[in-house]
């Protein structure tokens, strides 16, 4: 018997604004948990109620883990595009912005 696991990426709004990002293989109980305040040392326990902004559906861990170590590392407006499904507002806020980037190089050159 083969049986098919389901993992999944969440991004969560915390009372205060500040988003959270986390992974789960059951997000039923790991909602309950983070709004329970289960772990008095999580990120999340002060910062009760939460709220589910996004989820993601992975039936590969590898693959959950990694979009979730990728998102992770996002801006919270890229985060809140993503939970939008505003893919060209996630590309905008992608985009390299500083001087030296080549999209600006040869302007100043």
């Amino acid at each position: 018997m083969v049986r098919n696991y389901q993992f999944y990426v969440y991004i969560l709004e915390c009372s205060d604004g500040l988003l959270y990002t986390g992974m789960t293989n059951n997000i039923d109980r790991r909602l309950k948990e983070h709004n329970a305040g289960v772990n008095p040392f999580s990120f999340t326990y002060k910062r009760r109620p939460i709220a589910l902004l996004f989820q993601q559906e992975f039936n590969d861990i590898f693959q959950a883990y990694h979009f979730e170590a990728r998102i992770k590392k996002w801006s919270s407006k890229k985060k809140r595009a993503l939970a939008n499904d505003d893919f060209d507002l996630i590309k905008i806020l992608a985009e390299c912005r500083n001087q030296t980037h080549s999209k600006f190089f040869s302007k100043l050159n």
